[in-house]
This record gives C-alpha cells, sequence and structure tokens, in this order.
C-alpha cells in the first residue's frame, strides 16, 4: 500500500497529534465490555467537533465511563432520522470539522446507521475514514468454530414467515457461512424452520451476549440448537450457519412440494410459487417442481376417492 496517497495512514503523526482531521469519521463502539475500547475511540470522542450518535444518551454515557470529556456537539442520527441528517453533517465536514459516527454498539452501517451520511460523503468527494474495533459478526464467526473462512453477512433475519423461509431455502445450496442476527422472541421459531428446510443435521452456532458478563456459545446441529431454544433465550443474539457441503446433493422435486403448497395457500399462484422455490433451491428446474405439485395433489385425490 502507498501510504503516500491522499486518505491514506491518517494517524497522530500526520495530523499534529490528533486522532481526527476534517471530514466523516466512523467508529467502532464496545459491544458490552468498556474494556474493548480503543485509544483512538477515547480521543475520537474527545476531539470531534460533531458526533453524530444512534442514541444521544449512549454516546455520552460511553464518553463518561471512558472519563472523556465532550466538546463538541451531539446530534442524533438514527434510522428514522439519517436521511434528513446529511446535509447537516456534510455541511460540517465541509466547512471543516470532524464529524464523528457512531452507534450503540459494534461498528456503524453494519445493520445500524451510518451508510446514508457514508454514501452522500463519497458521493460529495469529502474524506471518509473508519476507526476499527468491536464487531458481533467477526466475533461470533470466530467464536463459532464452524467453517468460516468464506461468509455472507445478511443482517437481521425476515421477521415474516413467508418471507423467512424463503429466505431460508436459499441458504440451502449456499457453501459459505451464513451470519445474521435475530430476535431472542424468534430465535427458536427460526432454528426450528432452518432444521426443517436445510436439514436438522445442518452446523449452527448461536452466540448470545458477546463480551458481556453472561457471554455463551451453543454449538450443534439445527436440530440441537433448536431444542435448546425452545427453552427460552436471553439477550443480544448472533448466529452462524454452517455453508452446504461442497457436493450437495441434487433435490428432489417431491421435497419441495410442501414449500410450494405453503407459499400457494399465503396467496401466490402455483407456477409464481414454484419458480420462486425452485429459484432459491438452485437446483432443480421450476417446471419438474410444478409437475411435482400436480403429481402430489393428484395422488392426495386419489387417495380421498378411495377412503370415500
Amino acid at each position: 500500500m502507498d501510504d503516500s496517497r491522499e486518505g491514506a495512514g491518517w494517524d497522530a503523526a500526520r495530523t499534529g497529534g490528533r486522532v481526527l482531521r476534517p471530514g466523516i469519521t466512523l467508529a467502532a463502539t464496545p459491544l458490552g465490555n468498556i474494556g474493548d475500547a480503543t485509544d483512538r475511540l477515547r480521543a475520537a470522542l474527545g476531539e470531534a467537533d460533531v458526533i453524530a450518535a444512534e442514541d444521544t444518551r449512549r454516546a455520552r454515557q460511553l464518553a463518561s465511563a471512558l472519563g472523556v470529556e465532550i466538546r463538541g456537539r451531539v446530534v442524533s442520527n438514527f434510522d428514522h432520522n439519517e436521511e434528513q441528517r446529511i446535509a447537516q453533517l456534510l455541511d460540517a465536514a465541509r466547512s471543516g470539522h470532524r464529524v464523528l459516527v457512531v452507534t450503540d454498539a459494534g461498528m456503524p452501517v453494519v445493520s445500524d446507521p451510518g451508510l446514508a451520511v457514508v454514501a452522500a460523503a463519497h458521493d460529495a468527494d469529502l474524506p471518509v475514514t473508519c476507526l476499527p474495533g468491536p464487531s458481533a459478526v467477526t466475533t461470533a464467526l470466530a467464536l463459532s468454530g464452524l467453517k468460516v473462512g468464506r461468509f455472507i453477512f445478511d443482517g437481521f433475519a425476515p421477521r415474516k414467515q413467508g418471507a423467512r423461509r424463503e429466505w431460508l431455502q436459499s441458504l440451502a445450496a449456499e457453501q459459505r457461512a451464513c451470519c445474521f442476527f435475530e430476535s431472542p422472541h424468534r430465535l427458536a421459531a427460526t432454528l426450528a424452520e432452518a432444521a426443517d428446510i436445510l436439514g436438522g443435521d445442518r452446523r449452527v452456532a448461536v452466540c448470545r451476549e458477546l463480551t458481556k458478563m453472561y457471554e455463551e456459545t451453543r454449538r450443534g446441529t439445527l436440530e440441537e440448537i433448536a431444542e435448546w431454544a425452545g427453552e427460552g433465550v436471553r439477550g443480544e443474539i448472533t448466529v452462524v450457519l454452517e455453508g452446504a457441503g461442497v457436493t450437495s446433493a441434487p433435490v428432489n422435486p417431491e421435497d419441495l412440494v410442501e414449500e410450494v403448497e405453503f407459499r400457494v395457500a399465503g396467496g401466490d399462484r402455483l407456477k409464481d410459487a414454484c419458480r420462486s422455490v425452485a429459484g432459491t433451491a438452485g437446483l432443480v428446474k421450476h417446471r419438474e417442481l410444478y409437475q411435482a405439485v400436480l403429481d402430489a395433489r393428484a395422488e392426495r385425490d386419489a387417495d380421498e376417492d378411495v377412503g370415500k
């Protein structure tokens, strides 16, 4: 890497002893353990002219816990107002102010506010940098004990059952590990559906309360961990699902009939449901699946006629 390029290496030696320089700076904050705060984060909280925080109270509490006096303005920057906040933050950066963007825990942008201002700053050709630090994603991946050399991050699992089942079906042939967040109240249902769709022997790790006093990692098959989650789980949850085997067995269209009928019952047209399910499965043609549904219906109708 050529450190002579503009923007490379914004270290204290090149900024007159300061951590921040004018522009937009993202900063990761502790997930729970205050000891994970970096020296650069401490300095940045004290140096920033403007701190754009997901929760202004949490930002002030963090600074207080770190023994830092905030001298700049603290403004809110959360899901419902960040689009309206862009112009103000960019104007501050354009005027030579040092703007620090933080969220309640972990890295901004990663399923947290921050993307809007970062994208706009790049478009406006304003300086953007990041102070690395804690992230629930990389922490969970490291703790999982699963094959995570290649992975995807899917944010929060879909809340609605139909969307969640479609998302899980898309992971049937996914060879990369998948990391995602889930509510403790929906965890058991999500894992049970994953076991049903992906197979109960697919391996998974559930990490909760990362870096906190009651940190826990449960690792096993989907069937095992779904049963454990059914007893009730509390705290912040990060899930790591191991990828499918490299040599995935061909998908039998008959095994997908139930999923198609589930979507049809939810209002989808049969052909649309077949295309969607076949597309997410990836290893079966929608025409074959359509015929399998018709055959299953004909067989069911024949059984009913015999029973009369």
